[in-house]
C-alpha cells in the first residue's frame, strides 16, 4: 500500500466570508478538508497531514497523523488577506521536503475560493518544478472557479505532463455542501476509486477500514507474515518477492525472519546434544507450529542448553578450589617438601635452596602453632 504525506493548504483570504456555500465558503471548506483528513489517514494509518493557510501563510500544522491536532487549529483559521498561491505552494513543497517519512509520496491539496493574481508564466513554472520534485497536486477550485479554470487547468495539466494523471483539478460550482462534491472525487477515492475498499467490491479481511484502521492494519500485516511464512515452508518464492531461504538452506539471500527463526531452531537441536536426547525435538514439526509456540521452542531450547553448560563449570570450579585449599596446606609440612626435593631428579638435597625451602616451611608451621595457641 502506497504510503503519502499530504499538506493542505486552505484558501483564508477575505473572499471566504461569501454565502454561495452554504453556510459560508470559509465553514464549507472546514468540512471539507475534515473530510479530506479523514480519508488520507484512514486509507494508511501511517499516513500523515500537514496544515498551512494560503494568506498569510501561515504553517498551522507539521506533518502528523493525528488528525485532531489538524481539526483543532483548522477551526481557529479566520478571512485575513488576500490569496497567495505561488508562494504558499512553495512553502508547502518546502514542508514535504523535510517530512520524516522519506519512502512517503508527497501531495499537495490546495483549496483555491479566490481569483488567483498571479502571473501565468510564473504558475507554470512552478508546475514544471513541482513535476521535477515528484510532487502531486490536487487542486479545488471553488467560488470563483469561472476565472481560475484557465490558469489552474494549464497548471494541473503541465504536472501531469502527457501520460501523467497524478494531479487533479476539482472544480465545484456552488451549492449547499461543498464536501458532498467531494466525496465522489478523485481527492478523496483516489486514484483507482476504490476509496480504501478492497477489489471485488467488498472490505478486505472483512473489516471496514474507516471504522476500525488500527485492525485493518493489523490484519494486513498478519496475512503478509503468514504469505512469508508459507514461502519459507514451501519452497520457491512468488515473481517479484524477496526469496526466503528455509531452515538449514543456509544461502545468503535469507532476508526473512522467519527463515532466521528456523535456522535458530535447527541450530539449537544440533548443538552437540546425545542422539538420544535429540530425538524427541526433532520430530516436532516445525512448520505444524505458530510463530509463537516456534518462540517459545527456541528459548526452551536454549534454556536447557544454557542449565547443561553451567553444570559443569560450577563442579570445575568447586573441584579447584578443593584441590587449592589441599596443595597450601601439604606444601607447609616440612618433612613432605623435604621427601619430594630429595627424590626429584636432578635436584640436590643438600643445596642451600633445598634447605631454605624446607626452613620457611617449618617457620611457617611455627608461626600458626603461635596463632592456635593464642586463640
Amino acid at each position: 500500500m502506497v504510503l503519502e504525506s499530504t499538506i493542505i493548504c486552505v484558501d483564508n483570504s477575505q473572499f471566504m466570508r461569501n454565502g454561495d456555500f452554504h453556510p459560508t465558503r470559509l465553514q464549507a471548506q472546514q468540512d471539507a478538508v475534515n473530510l479530506i483528513t479523514h480519508s488520507k489517514t484512514r486509507s494508511n494509518p501511517e499516513n500523515n497531514v500537514a496544515l498551512m493557510t494560503l494568506s498569510d501563510l501561515s504553517v498551522l500544522v507539521t506533518l502528523t497523523s493525528d488528525t485532531g491536532k489538524i481539526l483543532a487549529k483548522l477551526n481557529q483559521v479566520a478571512p485575513a488577506q488576500e490569496l497567495k498561491f505561488i508562494p504558499g505552494l512553495k512553502i508547502a513543497h518546502l514542508c514535504l521536503k523535510h517530512r520524516q517519512g522519506k519512502n512517503h509520496k508527497t501531495r499537495i491539496v490546495a483549496f483555491v475560493g479566490s481569483p488567483i493574481d498571479s502571473d501565468e508564466k510564473e504558475v507554470v513554472k512552478l508546475a514544471k518544478k513541482l513535476k521535477k520534485e515528484k510532487v502531486n497536486i490536487d487542486v479545488v477550485s471553488f467560488g470563483e472557479d469561472e476565472e481560475n479554470t484557465d490558469i489552474l487547468n494549464k497548471f494541473i495539466t503541465t504536472i501531469n505532463g502527457k501520460e501523467g494523471t497524478g494531479s487533479h483539478l476539482v472544480t465545484i460550482p456552488p451549492g449547499p455542501h461543498l464536501s458532498d462534491a467531494l466525496v465522489s472525487s478523485p481527492i478523496v477515492q483516489g486514484e483507482d476509486g476504490m476509496g480504501g475498499a478492497a477489489p471485488a467490491g467488498g472490505f478486505e479481511f472483512g473489516v471496514n477500514p474507516d471504522d476500525d484502521p488500527e485492525l485493518a492494519l493489523a490484519l494486513r500485516v498478519s496475512m503478509e507474515e503468514q504469505r512469508a511464512r508459507q514461502q519459507a515452508e514451501g519452497g520457491a518464492p512468488e515473481e517479484g518477492e524477496t526469496p526466503v531461504v528455509a531452515a538449514g538452506g543456509g544461502g545468503e539471500d535469507e532476508t526473512s525472519e522467519e527463515a532466521m527463526l528456523q535456522r535458530a531452531l535447527a541450530m539449537s537441536m544440533d548443538s552437540g546434544e546425545a542422539p538420544a536426547t535429540r530425538a524427541a525435538p526433532q520430530t516436532r514439526d516445525l512448520g505444524s507450529m505458530t510463530e509463537e509456540e516456534q518462540i517459545a521452542y527456541a528459548m526452551q531450547m536454549s534454556m536447557a542448553e544454557a542449565e547443561k553448560a553451567d553444570e559443569p563449570s560450577k563442579s570445575e570450579s568447586m573441584d579447584v578450589d578443593e584441590k587449592d585449599q589441599d596443595y597450601s596446606e601439604v606444601m607447609n609440612d616440612p618433612a613432605f617438601l623435604q621427601s619430594v626435593l630429595q627424590n626429584l631428579p636432578g635436584v640436590d638435597p643438600q643445596s642451600e635452596a633445598v634447605k631454605k625451602a624446607v626452613e620457611g616451611a617449618k617457620e611457617e608451621n611455627k608461626d600458626k602453632d603461635k596463632k592456635d595457641d593464642k586463640k
